[in-house]
């Protein structure tokens, strides 16, 4: 179910949007310090480190609340590890996990950021490092992965992602040529899967874990699902912890091993904590047996994910209309791709909501957009401005 307890009243959205403009992203403090404090209160039998995947939403503000409460940080790029280490974020607390070799590889190692090779290629450019420690994680495609489409899933053939899971023992000989232990794993499946994937998920993680007698913490990766839209199941971090905690003392009691658990969610902690706030510009139509349209005035280059992926969101008219009418809400952007109401799973088609009646001028809200929103902006398509972001 969505996080209705936190989400901005209408009088907050009105205000906000009357002080700043729009379009604007808001987010909400209090949303965001409910869902860090049940991810750092998340108990598991041999230690725990609850981390944030900053590529999610890079805005300082959340970074430094997040720091305040106690999170470590999951870094895709080297930029992006720079970027935080920049915002006050400590460097041991940083993981960085990145498809791109590290363009400050000597610099992020020396500050004592924890490196996690994704290839042979990034492991060998650690081996050779004057810089580096004697341990080095390692990021394994499990061969198997699922999210939300294909476009999420991050492990199995089709998937970039990771050392291929049948080369770990390569990996291990390489690093231990140079007396080099790998004692961290890390696993992704992808983002935004059915809840119920979690326990196959550890499955398979352990058992590749198996193969690696010096690995002492595992990350389990993120993408744990959020409800954004009627009908979607949302993952229950508590349930899926005693499902980690019962899988991790089994393994324990079968090998004498004791792994510590790291999970590094994005969405799950900011979506629920954003909203777009944007303005009905226009509203159109194509005739008795067509469609009508409000055109508002944000869109991909602000909002990509209904775009990419047929991203369901919940859109309302921030006004006191007691009529409804069904309308496709599309972008300001010169493209027939700009949909805000796209067919579930398909950007190709559209699917019209059931809204208030709508007048030029309204406001209209799009919730939970507190992730993969602002930080996935095509920034300066059509030459628009890019939307503003608060924290209140």
């Amino acid at each position: 179910m969505q996080n209705f307890n936190n989400r901005l009243s209408k009088s907050a959205m009105l205000e906000a949007a009357q002080l700043n403009g729009t379009p604007i992203y808001v987010n909400s403090k209090a949303s965001l310090l409910t869902q860090a404090s049940e991810l750092a209160n998340l108990a598991l039998p041999f230690g725990f480190i609850p981390r944030y995947a900053a590529k999610a939403n890079m805005n300082p503000e959340i970074v430094r609340l997040f720091t305040q409460q106690g999170l470590q940080f999951d870094a895709s790029s080297s930029y992006e590890a720079a970027a935080l280490i920049e915002l006050g974020v400590k460097p041991a607390s940083i993981s960085l996990s990145s498809q791109q070799p590290a363009h400050n590889l000597e610099e992020l190692l020396r500050a004592g950021v924890l490196y996690t090779a994704t290839s042979f290629h990034q492991l060998d450019l650690f081996l050779q490092s004057k810089a580096r420690p004697n341990t080095v994680g390692l990021r394994v495609n499990p061969g198997v992965g699922a999210g939300e489409n294909n476009r999420t899933t991050t492990g199995g053939v089709n998937s970039s992602f990771g050392l291929w899971h049948d080369y770990v023992d390569q990996a291990l000989n390489q690093a231990a040529a140079q007396a080099v232990k790998i004692d961290r794993l890390h696993i992704h499946y992808g983002s935004g899967a059915s809840p119920d994937i979690w326990e196959g998920v550890i499955d398979s993680a352990l058992q590749i874990a198996h193969q690696m007698p010096d690995v002492t913490s595992l990350d389990i990766g993120g993408g744990f699902k959020v409800s954004r839209y009627s009908g979607e199941k949302e993952a229950n971090l508590t349930n899926i912890s005693e499902i980690f905690s019962q899988k991790l003392i089994q393994f324990a009691e079968s090998t004498g091993r004791r792994l510590q658990l790291e999970i590094e969610p994005g969405t799950w902690l900011v979506a629920h904590a954003g909203t777009l706030l944007a303005e009905v510009v226009d509203i159109v139509d194509t005739g008795a047996d067509g469609r009508v349209f409000l055109r508002v005035n944000t869109g991909m280059n602000d909002f990509i994910r209904p775009t990419m992926y047929g991203a369901q969101h919940e859109i309302e008219i921030l006004n006191d209309a007691l009529d409804t009418e069904q309308y496709v809400v599309v972008g300001h952007n010169c493209e027939t791709s700009d949909i805000l109401t796209p067919a579930p799973g398909n950007p190709e088609e559209i699917l019209p909501r059931q809204l208030s009646k709508a007048s030029i001028g309204d406001l209209i809200a799009i919730y939970d957009t507190g992730a993969y929103g602002r930080a996935f902006a095509v920034s300066g398509f059509n030459s628009f401005p890019s939307a503003k972001e608060i924290l209140v």
